[in-house]
C-alpha cells in the first residue's frame, strides 16, 4: 500500500491520544504549491465549478431546483450525442451507475457477454455475477482490446437470441485501452441480434468520441469525477427507448437505482424521488457550460492532442505503452510499462513525495509493472508539459537512464505545431 494511502487509512483507526500528533503527520503530507494531479480520475476541478458549488443548501422542492434539473437533463444528452435517450442523474459513483444499467434492463439468470480487458471491466463483471446474471466472460490479455471476433462467433451461434446484453468498457483506464464501439454495433447488426448494448463510458464520455444514437448504445454511463471535471458523486446514466422498454419487464430487484421512480417524478415536473446534491447540480451546470463554450468537438480534439503528446514522450524515454496496438490507444490515460528491474509503485511514490506529482498506480495484473499518466478533464498543454517534465525527473531519480528533456522535447515539438489559438482570445 502506498504511504499516502496508508496514512489516510490509519487516521480512521487512531486512538484519541494519537491525534495530538496530527500536526506532525500533516507536515508529512503538506507540499508547497499545487498538487499536480495526473491520475486518470478524479481530475482537476475548474475554479468556476468550485465557485458554483460554494453555496448553501436549498429546498429541492422549491421551483428553482426543478428548473435547474430540467436544463441539466436536456443538456447532458449532448455529451452522449443522443436526441432520443433519457438521462438519469444518480447521487452515486460509476459503480452505482453500473448497477443501475444492469438491474433496470435485465433479470436474474439472463445471459450477458462481457469483455474482460483490465481492472475496471473485471470489477463490472464481478458486479454482474454477484447480481446473479449468467455472465459469459470474453477475456483478453491486459493491454489488448475486446475480442470482437469472439463476439461475432457467439452471436452467430445464438439464433435463439439467448444473449440478452453485451457489456463493454469503452475506455479501460487500468491499461489505457479504448474499444471500438462502432465495430460492436456492426457485429450486432450483421447478425440482426436484439441484445442490448450496455457501455461503461466513465473515462471516455466528454473526452473521447462517443455517439450513443449513431452506435446504437442502449445504456451509456459516466461519472462526474472524470472528463466532466467535477467531484465524485454523480453517476450519469442515459437509456435508449429500447432500454426503457426492457426496464418494464426486467425482474432484477432495484430500489435506489430504479428508473421507474425517476420517470414518475419527471412526469410530475419535480424530477427527484429523493434528495439530490444541490451543490453538485450547480457544479454540473457550470461544467457543461464550460464544455459547450469550448465546444464538445474541440474538447475531444484537445484530449487527442494531450494523448498523442504523452505517447510521443513515452517513446522518447525509451519506454513502451501497455496498449499493444495503436488502434486501441487511449486519449485519456497512458499506461507506461517499466523495465523489470523497476517497481512502478516506486515511481508513483517518489513522484508524490518529492515533486507533489500524482500519477496512477498499476492495478492487479499490471501492479508494479506500469504507472499511469492521466490526461483528461480540465487540462491544457502546459499543465501536461509540467507533468511530463516531472516524470522525467522521477525516472532519473530512481535510476532509469532517461535523457532529461527528451520526452518534453518530443511532446513540445508536437504541441507547438498542433495547438490552436484559444477561440475566445482570437
Amino acid at each position: 500500500m502506498a504511504p499516502y494511502i496508508a496514512f489516510f487509512s490509519t487516521l480512521s483507526i487512531l486512538p484519541a491520544s494519537s491525534f495530538a500528533r496530527i500536526t506532525e503527520m500533516a507536515d508529512y503530507v503538506y507540499g508547497p504549491g499545487r498538487n499536480h494531479l495526473f491520475v486518470p480520475g478524479p481530475v482537476n476541478i475548474p475554479d468556476q465549478v468550485i465557485r458554483a458549488m460554494s453555496r448553501q443548501n436549498e429546498d429541492y422542492r422549491s421551483p428553482a431546483v426543478p428548473a435547474l434539473t430540467k436544463t441539466l437533463l436536456e443538456d447532458v444528452k449532448q455529451i452522449f450525442k443522443t436526441t432520443t435517450g433519457t438521462p438519469f442523474l444518480f447521487p452515486t459513483t460509476g459503480t452505482g451507475a453500473w448497477e443501475s444499467a444492469l438491474t433496470n434492463t435485465l433479470s436474474p439468470g439472463d445471459k450477458i457477454v462481457s469483455f474482460l480487458i483490465g481492472q475496471f471491466s473485471l470489477l463490472w463483471i464481478d458486479q454482474q455475477q454477484r447480481l446473479n446474471f449468467n455472465v459469459d466472460v470474453v477475456e483478453s490479455d491486459w493491454g489488448y482490446g475486446a475480442d470482437l471476433a469472439a463476439l461475432d462467433y457467439k452471436l452467430r451461434q445464438d439464433p435463439s437470441h439467448s444473449i440478452k446484453a453485451i457489456c463493454i468498457v469503452h475506455n479501460e483506464t487500468a491499461t489505457g485501452v479504448t474499444n471500438d464501439l462502432s465495430a460492436v454495433r456492426k457485429i450486432l447488426d450483421k447478425h440482426r441480434h436484439p441484445a442490448l448494448l450496455l457501455v461503461d463510458g466513465v473515462s471516455s464520455i466528454c473526452a473521447l468520441d462517443f455517439r450513443m444514437d449513431e452506435w446504437g448504445v442502449d445504456v451509456a454511463l459516466t461519472g462526474s469525477q472524470k472528463a466532466l471535471s467535477l467531484p465524485t458523486g454523480l453517476g450519469i446514466v442515459c437509456a435508449s427507448p429500447k432500454a426503457l422498454e426492457a426496464s418494464k419487464t426486467a425482474k432484477s430487484v432495484r430500489v435506489f437505482f430504479d428508473w421507474k421512480d425517476y420517470l414518475k417524478f419527471y412526469k410530475m415536473g419535480t424530477y427527484w424521488p429523493y434528495t439530490p446534491s444541490i451543490q453538485l447540480l450547480y457544479g454540473l451546470r457550470t461544467a457543461l457550460d464550460l464544455i459547450f463554450e469550448e465546444g464538445l468537438e474541440n474538447v475531444i480534439k484537445r484530449h487527442n492532442r494531450l494523448g498523442t503528446a504523452t505517447r510521443l514522450a513515452v517513446e522518447a524515454w525509451g519506454l513502451k505503452n501497455c496498449t499493444q496496438k495503436e488502434e486501441w490507444f487511449s486519449d485519456t490515460v497512458t499506461a507506461v510499462v517499466v523495465p523489470p528491474y523497476i517497481d512502478s509503485a516506486e515511481i508513483v511514490k517518489h513522484a508524490w513525495k518529492r515533486y507533489n506529482l500524482s500519477l496512477g498506480l498499476g492495478l492487479n495484473k499490471v501492479a508494479g509493472k506500469v504507472f499511469r499518466i492521466g490526461h483528461l478533464g480540465h487540462l491544457n498543454e502546459l499543465q501536461l508539459m509540467g507533468a511530463l517534465s516531472g516524470v522525467e525527473m522521477v525516472l532519473k531519480d530512481i535510476g532509469y537512464p532517461v535523457k532529461l528533456g527528451s520526452g518534453v522535447a518530443a511532446a513540445a515539438a508536437y504541441l507547438s505545431n498542433s495547438t490552436p489559438l484559444i477561440p475566445s482570445r482570437i
